[in-house]
């Protein structure tokens, strides 16, 4: 009996246990509901990146067409090769060797004018007309320049003259497209003449060659020396193919001059008149006044002639400046030489047009361009250039030299007398809008 108590008693608690876990359990209601297990989100197919089509590389830009004129194969030739030798080095070095200027690659288009007008005038209008130049740089002869400068005003053409050297380019024949960063043959006749009449005398003669840049160049020597003081004859000229100069030596040896002033650019001729000069007894009585020359013609000068005075554009041995280093230096690795006359006027007319198209940021229209060439000033080879805005002449600076030899192998043929500045140098301004 006993027993079964117990057993009583033990399943009793066992089901109050129960009943007290089943109050304690969460009661589903209609307030709470039990957490249901969520199911995963479906996956959905990742969409595939669109296929990049390939980058189109950006149209190159247009090409700054530059067209060229020089005499390559004429009378002036000499000269007329140092220029575009000097051009093309003075591009690579305005543009850091890129031959870009502020995006467009520069091509030179280049015509061997032969100091002919005819041939020059025709060059200047299939450049433009044909070829669509940008701009015009040329010419050697100043006749053909004088005429090309015309060509180049009525298309709307910036022209720059290099290295023709008439005043009347930058004077009374001057018009808003022509510019110069090359010497004005005015330049010389100040370079030299206060020289002159302080070491040489006071009484001259002028022998020039008989066509535009002679008679302009005798002209300017004719205005500076008489407004110095001295008296000067009017000039004697001689035909450019003159082959006799018996009978203007004559007349200059008739007369005494305390100098013979000599204004001859052709080099054939020109080695001609210097040697009848020495033959008939002119050379070392009668000094000289005149411009040296080239190497190669200097090369040719008679050993008695050392010692002589007289102006000179440009000769390497002369600036002190990194432009002419590197013209120097890309002389000789280029071209096996070194620069000569008119290699400094190439390399500086490069220079120019350079730092004004990145000015404009490569625009070559005639009206930007102008205004960006007016009154730029820029460092080459013969240190500051200056474009004169009156007359779009550059001011550089010019020598008095002295030549010590015909002979030496590195053509160190001068040594400096004096270096006139580019103010002293500036030649009168007789353009329109000089007035």
């Amino acid at each position: 009996m006993k027993s079964r108590n117990v057993l009583y008693h033990l399943l009793a608690g066992l089901m109050l246990a129960a009943l007290l876990l089943a109050a304690c359990a969460p009661q589903a209601g209609p307030e709470t509901e039990a957490p249901a297990t969520e199911a995963p989100a479906a996956t959905e197919p990742m969409a595939e990146a669109p296929t990049q089509a390939p980058t189109e590389p950006p149209p190159p830009a247009e090409p700054l067409k530059i067209g060229v004129m020089s005499d390559l194969s004429g009378p002036l030739a000499l000269f007329g090769n140092e220029m575009w030798e000097g051009l093309q080095l003075g591009f690579e070095y305005a543009t850091d060797g890129s031959m870009t200027v502020a995006g467009r690659p520069v091509e030179l288009i280049v015509r061997d004018d032969t100091s002919d007008v005819d041939a020059g005038t025709a060059a200047a209008r299939e450049l433009i007309e044909a070829e669509g130049v940008d701009l015009l740089i040329g010419n050697t002869s100043s006749a053909v320049a004088l005429q090309v400068q015309q060509i180049a005003d009525e298309y709307g053409v910036v022209y720059f003259a290099a290295p023709a050297a008439s005043h009347d380019i930058t004077g009374k024949n001057w018009n808003p497209h022509t510019f110069r960063v090359c010497r004005d043959s005015a330049q010389d006749a100040l370079t030299i003449a206060g020289w002159s009449l302080e070491n040489v005398g006071n009484k001259y003669m002028i022998l020039a060659e008989d066509y535009a840049f002679g008679q302009a160049t005798a002209t300017g020597f004719q205005a500076a020396f008489t407004a110095l003081g001295a008296t000067v004859e009017d000039p004697i000229f001689a035909p450019s193919d003159t082959t006799d100069f018996t009978p203007y030596i004559q007349d200059v040896l008739a007369k005494q001059p305390d100098g013979l002033i000599l204004i001859w650019a052709t080099n054939t001729s020109a080695q001609i008149l210097f040697d009848q000069l020495t033959t008939q007894g002119v050379t070392g009585n009668i000094p000289f006044i005149t411009g040296f020359s080239s190497n190669d013609l200097t090369k040719l000068l008679d050993p008695g002639v050392t010692g002589s005075v007289g102006l000179i554009v440009y000769h390497y041995t002369l600036p002190n400046t990194d432009a002419n280093d590197a013209l120097i230096q890309g002389y000789r690795e280029q071209f096996d030489k070194l620069p000569d006359l008119f290699s400094e006027c190439g390399f500086a007319t490069a220079q120019a047009v350079t730092a004004a198209l990145e000015a404009t940021g490569g625009d070559a229209t005639d009206t930007v361009l102008i205004a960006a060439l007016e009154g730029l000033s820029f460092e080459g080879p013969k240190g500051t250039y200056t474009i004169r805005p009156e007359d779009h002449q550059a001011l550089a600076a010019m020598y008095v030299v002295k030549l010590v030899s015909v002979d030496d192998p590195e053509e160190r043929f001068f040594e400096l007398v004096q270096e006139i500045p580019p103010e002293e140098a500036a030649p009168p301004c007789d353009a329109p809008n000089c007035q």
